[in-house]
Parts: C-alpha cells; structure tokens; sequence
C-alpha cells in the first residue's frame, strides 16, 4: 500500500529534526520507513495486526468517556450553574480545531508515535521525544488511577471483595487482552465502550421522555434554566472554572491519531473517525449536561456527587444507584484498556526513534510490542500493593501532577501542525484532510488554550496542577537532552 509518508514531511530527519538540525526537505536513508504488515484474505495471523474503523471509533470513546463526563459534569455544574453550557461550548470548539488539525498530519502521516513524531519532525528531536514521554507517563498513571477507582466502586457493591483483589484482576485481565493482538484488542474494547455509550443513549432518551412529559414523574419544564439564581448564578467565574474542569475530561480524544496506524487503510479511517468522533462526543456530553440542568436545579447535591443517578433517581427509576455504579466502572476499565493500548504503542514509537530500550519496538507475530504493554502495564501491578498500603495519597499526588498534560499535548501539536503545514505548502503537497481556515483557526485554538492556562493561574488547585505539570515537562526535556537517542534505531513505522 503506498505511503502518504511524504505529504507532509520529506521523513523523519527533515528540517529541524535533530535539535538544531538544517532545514530542508532530504530524508535520512537510516530512517526510512519500514514496510507495513498487509492483511490478506484468509490470514488469520495478518488480519490480527490490524484494527477495523469500528474499533478506532469506539477506542477513542472508550479512552474520552468516562469519569469526566459521569462525575466531572457535576463537578463543573456545580461550579457554573446552566451557564455550564458556556463552558462546554467554548471546551468543545477547541475539541474540533484540536482534532481537526492532529487529523491532518495523522492523514498525511500516519504512525504510531502521532504527534509525538510530529513534533520531532517540526520543532526538533528534544521535543518530539518530551511530548512521547510525558503521554506515556501520563497514560501510566492513569492506568494505575482507573483500575484503582473502579475496584472502589465494585467494591461499595461487593464489600466481601478486597478492593486489592479486584484491582489485580483487572490488571491482569487488560494485560492479557493487549498481549493477544490488535484485533483481540480492538473487538474487546469495541464492546466495553458499546456497554458505556449504550447507557448513556438510554440516559439521554429517558430525559429527554421526562422532560416532555413521558414518564410518570413530572416533566420540570424549563424553569431550572434560569431560576435558582439565573443562567449564570456564579458570573463568568464559574463559567471560567468549569471550563478547566470540561477541557480535562475531553483528553485523552487524541488516541484516535496513535490508533489509526493499526488499521488497513488508515488515511481514510482517520479522516472517517476524527468527524464521526467529535460529533458523537458532543452528542453525548453536550446532550447530557443540557438534560442534567433542565431536569434538577443546578445547586441540588446529587447532580454535584453523581449527575446520572441524580437524573435517573428523579424520573422514578429505581435501582438507578447500582446499575450506575457498574456502568461508570465499566467505563473506567473501558479507558484503562485504550489507554494501556495508546501507553504501549507510544513507548513502541519512542523506542524505533531510539528514544527508549530496542526491546520496547520489538513486534510480536499478531503485531502486538509485547515488550511494551508490560512495561506500560507495570506500573498498574505496583499500585495493587500500593493501594492496599495508601489507598488515595500517592495515587492523588500522582494524578495531579499529569492533571494538566492534555493542555501540553494540544498546544505542541498544534504548534507541530502550524509549523509542518506552512512545510508542506512551501513544498507544494496535497494533503487527504486539511485545517479549516489555515492559520487562522489553528492560532485561535492556540489563543483559547492561552486563556484556559491563564484562567488556571487565578485557581489554587488548579495552578497547584499547572505547577507540578510544568515541572514533569522540565525534567522530562531536560533527560531527553541529556540522554543521546540510542544509534542505529529504526523509522517510525508507517503506512
């Protein structure tokens, strides 16, 4: 299958690709692009390396919906009131200049490093390795957080179960599944993330019966829009807080560009996903959060503590607390398993750059770098322990230090389109999928990210957050200096 390799890049060595390196547009034969496994009818073994549209679709799902928008939207209801909307307005419209832009270099390029060789390729080795590993070490810690809450959770239900107990099966169950191969992958978590999506169509049908007067409860009209204080109780301030809160629920989108390497034709697949997932995203969350403020009082405690059952309890359903509680686990362990996957296919990248181990590149017969899910997962098995010692200090300490990382992902990236962009028109290239408005719309979304991060320097919490995320980036630029990528590495596997 021809590579659209070139599109918007002449390889991996071009331009500024080593730290300071000479711009032009000449590859290095070193670093030339490795042929891809081809699925052929009936190959059992080559149709494993390779994932369907439906299972990039439902991954990216998987790995964007979960407790951002099963508790984080009460969180930030609570902090703007139905001025929410605002907030998921302004979140979401830097949702789709973000995508729009990672999907234009990931359909030109597509590759398992993403935007982390994206950003090597515009601005230098040092940052495309710093951009790779602060992902990785953030998806780790995320594994370690989701497999950590949704033993929590399962365990309020079935006390007779140690929290430890249920936290290693887990562990031990989503590494299995990512070791099997890409296809195993990819169908398991195609229905993990059809489960969570499925509850909250049915959360979005039941309010919306409730609220035209459907159900026996009865419909609250439209008065919870603005009563209570009005539309905006807590002025733009809360609107400003809120946005922090719904930014941060939305990372984690962007494994679609890491994903869509392991497809069959992975041009067309991510141009199909990026659409189809910004618009079901919004779908679901903006339709959630509408039906959320419509349907109860923005300052009721149970929206605050746990929307959907707030919601569900109050159209008269009962049960609404247990079956919610399975849900949102299921959803947790629907992200920890895209996330193990986009952690391992990352360190993969890294390591054929020569930024990591030579072991970690290393693919096994279905496709799967074996080497690194373990490595991506080990951090999982330490927090069993961990967890059985100090269950919350570390594991908190830990999550806010990546609190902030979406917000560095997205800035370089685009800072990585802008500048490969400008590369790619001075060269005369045709790309398959392009930014709307070119720079225009990639500097706004540059500019509202530079607004969030100054929003989140007024909040203590927040700028806590800003803070410990600014030092992991420092010391993580600083040892990708110091450490020389390791010599006689191999290409970025492309398609």
């Amino acid at each position: 299958m021809p590579t659209h390799h070139d599109l918007l890049s002449a390889g991996p060595g071009l331009g500024a690709g080593h730290d300071g390196g000479a711009a032009g547009l000449r590859q290095d034969p070193a670093r030339a692009p490795l042929p891809h496994r081809q699925a052929s009818p009936g190959n059992g073994a080559a149709d494993a390396t390779h994932m369907r549209p439906r299972h990039l679709v439902m991954m990216a799902l998987g790995s964007a919906i979960g407790t951002g928008l099963f508790v984080g939207s009460g969180t930030a209801i609570a902090l703007a009131g139905p001025a929410v909307l605002v907030s998921f307005l302004v979140a979401c419209v830097i949702l789709v200049l973000v995508m729009r832009a990672m999907g234009e270099m990931a359909a030109a390029q597509p590759a398992r490093g993403a935007f982390s060789l994206y950003a090597e390729q515009a601005m230098g080795r040092t940052a495309g390795r710093t951009l790779g590993w602060l992902w990785w070490v953030q998806l780790v810690i995320v594994i370690a957080a989701e497999a950590t809450a949704a033993a929590q959770i399962l365990h309020e239900l079935w006390p007779s179960v140690p929290q430890w107990t249920m936290a290693l099966a887990f562990m031990v169950l989503f590494t299995v599944l990512n070791l099997i191969s890409v296809k195993t992958l990819g169908e398991s978590e195609f229905w993990f993330a059809l489960l969570k999506v499925g509850a909250v169509v049915v959360f979005l049908l039941l309010g919306a019966a409730l609220l035209l007067g459907l159900l026996p409860a009865a419909s609250p009209g439209l008065g919870n829009l603005t009563g209570h204080g009005g539309f905006m109780p807590n002025g733009t301030t809360g609107v400003a807080a809120a946005l922090l809160v719904v930014v941060f629920a939305f990372g984690g989108t962007e494994l679609v560009t890491v994903a869509a390497a392991e497809t069959q034709d992975p041009q067309r697949n991510i141009i199909r996903a990026i659409r189809t997932i910004v618009v079901r995203l919004l779908v679901f969350y903006v339709g959630s959060v509408t039906l959320m403020v419509l349907i109860l009082p923005w300052n009721d405690q149970g929206l605050s503590s746990s929307p959907f059952v707030a919601v569900l309890t109050e159209a008269g359903l009962p049960g609404a607390q247990t079956v919610m509680a399975v849900v949102i686990a299921v959803a947790l362990l629907s992200a920890l398993n895209a996330n193990l996957y986009g952690a391992s296919r990352m360190l993969q990248s890294l390591s054929s750059r020569g930024s990591a181990p030579r072991r970690f590149s290393q693919l096994s017969a279905q496709g799967v770098p074996r080497a690194a899910v373990l490595a991506s997962v080990l951090f999982g098995f330490v927090t069993v322990g961990l967890n059985y010692l100090w269950p919350e200090a570390l594991l908190g300490f830990l999550l806010n230090t990546i609190g902030s990382t979406v917000l560095v992902v997205w800035t370089l990236s685009l800072i990585s389109q802008i500048i490969l962009r400008r590369r790619a028109d001075r060269a005369g290239k045709e790309l398959p999928f392009r930014m709307w408005a070119f720079p225009y719309l990639s500097y706004l979304a540059l500019a509202l990210i530079g607004v969030i991060f100054l929003l989140g320097l007024s909040d203590p919490v927040v700028r806590s957050q800003l803070g410990l995320t600014a030092g992991l980036v420092v010391a993580i630029a600083v040892l990708c200096k110091v450490l020389r990528p390791r010599t006689g590495s191999v290409a970025e596997e492309t398609k």
